[in-house]
């Protein structure tokens, strides 16, 4: 799947209007807030036209008024989007918004925790997780944007998320990384989205029954192995992180 489209293109706009002098005003033409994502979102199908909506929050469905099937078809993932309000009330949604563009992200499953075979398996090349609000457990989905070396080579590097929670402590996960061998003194970004509950291959986290827990991401840092904590409930949303203004979301993936 293509996870860096038009967020790339918006990126070089928005760095190519700020430099240009006199011309990032709405007065001449240019809006700058179409350019950069205003939300991380569920995009799910539906019967009916338009064939899909969206889920903004646990709380808030929104009906596009503009597009009526989904750049990933049949499919439930997470995308960034950029969209304006109608004021118009939706029949079966909470309410209509028009779309301006779509980037879906990189959605996955979990995978299984193969212990010793881990490293060789799924990659062990570091990353640093970005200070960002894409950064959430929202929707029964942990979306994460990190940082690492980038080549722009053309290989696509490789993540996973595996379920490495235990009895005493199902909610932990870990995030792995493998650059497939794209080394480069340049850092870039990407973001991917993992599927948290209701996998029918029995990996999903248990259900929290309406409980608010501590989810613990494991990760390889630059400086050894590192640990967040997520509040997470199922398919309900927590706090986001602060947004990260300055990374180029350009990592091809897998």
């Amino acid at each position: 799947m293509k996870t860096y489209l038009k967020l790339i293109c918006a990126f070089t706009a928005f760095i190519t209007l700020t430099l240009a002098p006199q011309s990032c005003s709405k007065d001449e033409g240019y809006d700058m807030s179409l350019l950069m994502p205003n939300a991380i979102v569920t995009l799910k199908p539906a019967d009916g036209t338009p064939s899909f909506y969206i889920q903004l929050d646990d709380k808030t469905t929104l009906e596009p008024v503009n597009i009526l099937s989904s750049p990933i078809g049949d499919k439930e993932g997470r995308a960034l989007i950029n969209f304006s309000e109608t004021g118009e009330a939706s029949e079966k949604y909470d309410r209509k918004v028009h779309i301006n563009w779509i980037d879906p992200v990189l959605t996955k499953n979990m995978v299984e925790d193969l212990g010793e075979e881990n490293d060789s398996e799924y990659g062990s090349d570091p990353v640093e997780i970005a200070d960002s609000w894409v950064n959430i457990a929202e929707d029964g989905y942990l979306t994460l944007q990190f940082i690492t070396f980038y080549g722009n080579s053309g290989i696509a590097h490789e993540v996973n998320l595996l379920n490495a929670g235990t009895e005493t402590d199902p909610y932990v996960v870990e995030f792995r990384h493998n650059a497939h061998g794209d080394y480069s003194t340049a850092m870039a970004s990407g973001i991917a989205a993992f599927r948290l509950d209701g996998l029918s291959d029995g990996l999903g986290l248990p259900d929290t029954e309406g409980k608010t827990v501590d989810l613990t991401l494991k990760y390889k840092s630059f400086n050894g192995e590192k640990t967040i904590k997520f509040k997470y409930c199922t398919r309900e949303t927590t706090e986001p992180g602060d947004i990260d203004t300055e990374a180029e979301y350009s990592i091809k993936l897998r």
